[in-house]
């Protein structure tokens, strides 16, 4: 006779997930709630690849990094939280469809708030995705006596912050980049006040699996801008953009090949916890960034850009060199020493001066090589020495 499958129940008492649970992994509403943020992401890019090519090179910044946040911070706060507490009952699936639908929100905004710096659309999703985490964590409050005391920092702290994003509505726009740098501070500032009376029980190795998924997503989205540029150029007729996109690819597996190099997991003590995972807005924005400096390097060889080769170089050189260093702070000097230890700052220093040199893009894809090249010798060197006689 078949086994009858448990029945999932509609609501459950939210107890912590162990931190030592063996073969925890990534479930299917955390990988759509991901899939869901490809478009904020998608559109994040798309706006900056505009900018950029019509030569707006501080707002195209500026707001980069404002909606990046908006996007990275409710992604972190779902994923820290699902790592501790996940039921999976139907009141947890239901609340967790909420923030999606916040976030498919801030997408629609995305484009508004780049081409008349109006943030509002992006705010009112933010906001739905920020109070369905203020459900979550009240329920943490409610189903785990031991660090209730968090939770309930969490929740009020959490729902202090949203009534300042929605008043900063209402200030005149002059003032619009002071107050949203207090509330980035204040937003970021919970967790750290939150954790203070015990930590929550989220996983290390759970933790570092989402943010290498939050890492293919962006590396995924580079490779579109490349793939839609030098599809746009094949169109009008321009064969010559196929050494454009092989170098392109070359930087993206690079960039793939440096994060993934060896294993790791979450920092499972504070401050650095919250380094590592604060640290990664700047891997996670810089790569969406490089695919949009590549999209931006074509529309240079096409002429279609109003900017210089060497500010277009820089669109390319300047996110690599950002991701390199912050590989570098948070994985590499825990993780290796000596040679390779120092050739990430040294590579992210020669790919900043790559764009005063005529072909920016192949030299950044040969600096980036020559660094796999040199970790993947020295880590089978390293191997070698290690292996018993």
């Amino acid at each position: 006779m078949p086994t009858s499958r448990p029945v999932r129940p509609f609501y459950r008492p939210m107890r912590p997930r162990r931190r030592d649970e063996p073969h925890r992994t990534a479930t299917p509403l955390e990988l759509f709630f991901d899939l869901c943020f490809v478009v904020a992401v998608a559109q994040a890019s798309s706006s900056l690849h505009h900018d950029l090519a019509e030569g707006h090179l501080r707002h195209a910044v500026v707001s980069y990094l404002m909606v990046f946040f908006a996007i990275w911070w409710s992604w972190v706060n779902f994923t820290w939280f699902a790592s501790a507490y996940d039921t999976d009952d139907d009141v947890y699936r239901i609340t967790t469809l909420v923030q999606i639908s916040g976030a498919l929100i801030l997408a629609a905004g995305v484009p508004r708030a780049f081409a008349d710096g109006d943030f509002a659309v992006i705010t009112y999703g933010y906001v739905v995705m920020r109070l369905a985490a203020v459900a979550h964590w009240s329920r943490a409050a409610a189903g785990d006596p031991a660090h209730r005391a968090a939770a309930r920092r969490y929740a009020i702290g959490v729902a202090v912050v949203q009534v300042g994003w929605l008043l900063r509505l209402l200030l005149p726009g002059g003032w619009g980049l002071a107050p949203f740098l207090v509330l980035v501070l204040a937003d970021l500032l919970v967790p750290a006040v939150a954790e203070r009376p015990g930590m929550t029980p989220w996983h290390p190795r759970h933790i570092a699996e989402r943010y290498g998924l939050f890492t293919l997503i962006v590396l995924g989205e580079a490779v579109l801008s490349i793939s839609v540029a030098i599809q746009s150029g094949l169109d009008a007729g321009e064969p010559g953009l196929w050494s454009l996109a092989a170098a392109g690819a070359v930087i993206v597996y690079a960039l793939w090949w440096l994060y993934f190099d060896r294993p790791s997991e979450a920092p499972d003590r504070m401050p650095y916890s919250l380094i590592w995972g604060y640290g990664h807005y700047l891997i996670f924005a810089a790569i969406a960034a490089v695919g949009t400096g590549l999209a931006v390097w074509a529309d240079l060889e096409r002429r279609l850009t109003h900017i210089s080769g060497r500010a277009a170089g820089y669109a390319v050189a300047i996110p690599v060199a950002v991701f390199l260093l912050t590989v570098w702070v948070l994985h590499v000097r825990r993780q290796q020493h000596g040679v390779v230890a120092v050739a990430f700052p040294v590579v992210a220093l020669l790919a900043l001066l790559a764009p005063l040199a005529p072909a920016p893009v192949y030299v950044l894809a040969a600096l980036l090589v020559a660094l796999v090249t040199l970790t993947v010798v020295l880590r089978r060197r390293d191997a070698g020495a290690s292996a018993p006689a």
